[in-house]
């Protein structure tokens, strides 16, 4: 999975050394491989098609065969929000223990 290098995916930082580049956040790897078309999504854009698969379920306005399509659709951007949510927490994660490291060095 190679997510684009759109700015809407990148993550920068708000604190530390302000002449440091901050590398772009990338998804976490998914246990199943998800369709070509939702596996290229940001974030931000799995999340405004999630929010219009709801909308639609919401409206009950498709047939039964629409309605699982659609909520099968939904459980895949869903799970592609959540890679790129997981992606975020790691890299932050790794920040915060690359902080106090540092911290515990300078003492």
């Amino acid at each position: 999975m190679t997510p684009s290098t759109s700015p809407e995916n990148e993550l920068t930082a708000t604190e530390g050394d302000p002449a440091a580049s901050s590398p772009s956040v990338t998804p976490a790897d998914g246990a199943q491989q998800l369709p070509a078309d939702i596996a290229e999504l940001s974030y931000e854009a799995a999340r405004d098609q999630l929010v219009d698969v709801v909308r639609r379920l919401e409206s009950g306005q498709g047939g039964l065969e629409d309605s699982i399509g659609l909520w099968e659709r939904g459980e895949m951007l869903a799970r592609r929000c959540q890679q790129w949510l997981d992606g975020a927490r790691e890299r932050l994660d790794d920040a915060v223990a690359a902080r106090c490291s540092e911290d515990g060095a300078s003492r």
